[in-house]
């Protein structure tokens, strides 16, 4: 019973059913992330990169894997659904929770919006005669009712997803680097992975912020801290094995399609949404192009908004319960034991947003711009509760795990920031300056962040 007593230690009662193991937890985190996910941003990649796309996806790897570490650390103290929020208020304070949460709820309130959305048009790009809300609404209701059956359906569905994703990311491979051997394309380099012509850090990190946008995922392992079977450690094992198992993938696959661009000088000049499956019409043809479009529009459309919707729906669970967020997003389903209400909000904010979002052109580029930053702030946040939780408050003696480790990470994060699209960082602001509205008004309300049992050793 020692879970048990791992969340009850901390005012709550074990309301989420434990069942979910390490292999279906490094899944989980490999759907929210999907292993073809470069298919759908190459292009934009690319072209920040200055055609080097695998040493961005590489640096992107490398700083979150700073970040995982930091949120296994976080997770082994307080093994509680809510993430960063969680975190944040516990290791500093419940304010510093609240703002944190904020953040990342930004992400992962758009995260399935913008998933939806791009899957919405990849299909109404195949099959014009279907809008692209028709489209929308049927990728949402089928992911809301598997949702709304329990964890386990979604874990099972979530392991075929992959399979079919892994499937087509080796036919890609296979076929591309036959291709290059073939002649085809520029042939073997390593530009991709660094052109000392090209290199900056400013290119860089502006490419590595956008890059992230395919690895943000891993941290929605840690909502499913209270339904894991091995509790924290496994989470956290989970995180990392995800994290790298998806980087390998990333850095792979656009190296191998940056070796098939058609027009590489025009797309480093001039990003393209259709980048990758013009590189692997390269590699094979037309065929190849349609299987790409497609196994997009379905891994984004099923897998990753499944999953994304699981995430975000443990965080407002998580907020609601500690009365930061409306108490209805608190209930929770005693035939399935999940948070009902919470995720039927998200399919209605996904059904809103995504149809709204579907009307304008810079749809998909805006709510990417919004979801980066907002996971940037919080991630950076979670560093910082690392090192005053254990360093700080504890007084830990483990100097790189606890202080070095995590002013590494942040450092790199800050980076990414400053380096980052400018819309996104105006968008950021404005959204941290809502948020500070919100708190002021719950101290207003007399309802000041606390947290359940968030005094108790």
């Amino acid at each position: 019973m020692r879970t048990q007593q791992n969340i009850e230690q901390f005012g709550y009662r074990q309301e989420l059913r434990r069942g979910v193991g390490l292999t279906d937890l490094v899944f989980y985190g490999l759907a929210f992330m999907v292993p073809i996910a470069p298919f759908a941003i190459f292009g934009t990649v690319y072209s920040e990169s200055g055609g080097m796309p695998a040493l961005a996806y590489l640096v992107g790897m490398i700083a979150l894997l700073f970040t995982a570490a930091s949120y296994a650390q976080m997770v082994k103290a307080f093994p509680l659904s809510g993430s960063v929020y969680n975190y944040a208020g516990r290791g500093i304070s419940p304010p510093v929770g609240f703002m944190t949460g904020w953040m990342i709820m930004l992400d992962y309130i758009l995260v399935p919006c913008l998933l939806y959305l791009v899957a919405s048009i990849a299909m109404n790009a195949s099959v014009p005669g279907v809008p692209v809300w028709v489209w929308l609404i049927i990728f949402v209701a089928v992911n809301t009712v598997i949702n709304l059956r329990g964890i386990r359906m979604t874990v099972r569905l979530t392991r075929i997803m992959i399979v079919f994703e892994l499937v087509v990311l080796a036919l890609f491979l296979l076929v591309g680097i036959w291709a290059l051997f073939q002649g085809k394309g520029s042939g073997f380099s390593l530009a991709p992975l660094f052109d000392s012509e090209a290199f900056t850090w400013q290119v860089m990190f502006a490419a590595v912020s956008v890059a992230v946008l395919s690895f943000l995922g891993f941290d929605g392992i840690s909502m499913l801290v209270e339904e894991s079977t091995g509790g924290s450690a496994q989470v956290g094992r989970a995180m990392r094995l995800a994290l790298v198992l998806a980087g390998v993938l990333f850095i792979v696959q656009v190296w191998v399609a940056a070796l098939l661009v058609p027009d590489p000088a025009g797309l480093a000049a001039q990003p393209s949404d259709t980048a990758f499956y013009d590189a692997a019409a390269v590699a094979g043809g037309e065929w190849l192009r349609h299987v790409t479009t497609f196994a997009t529009a379905l891994s984004w459309g099923l897998a990753n908004t499944m999953v994304a919707q699981v995430a975000v729906s443990r965080l407002l669970y998580a907020m609601a319960r500690d009365r930061q967020l409306p108490s209805f997003l608190a209930k929770v389903s005693l035939k399935h034991s999940v948070p009902s209400n919470a995720i039927l909000l998200i399919c209605v904010l996904s059904v809103g947003l995504g149809v709204w979002m579907s009307t304008r052109e810079d749809g998909v580029s805006l709510l990417s711009s919004l979801i980066n930053m907002g996971a940037m702030v919080a991630f950076i946040v979670l560093h910082v509760s690392v090192i005053v939780h254990y360093s700080l408050r504890t007084g830990s003696d483990s100097v790189w795990s606890h202080l070095v480790a995590p002013l590494i990470g942040a450092g790199i994060l800050v980076f990414v920031v400053i380096n980052a699209n400018v819309l996104a960082q105006v968008l950021g602001l404005v959204w941290l300056g809502v948020g500070i509205a919100v708190l002021i008004a719950l101290y207003a309300l007399g309802r000041r962040p606390s947290l359940t049992g968030a005094d108790r050793p």
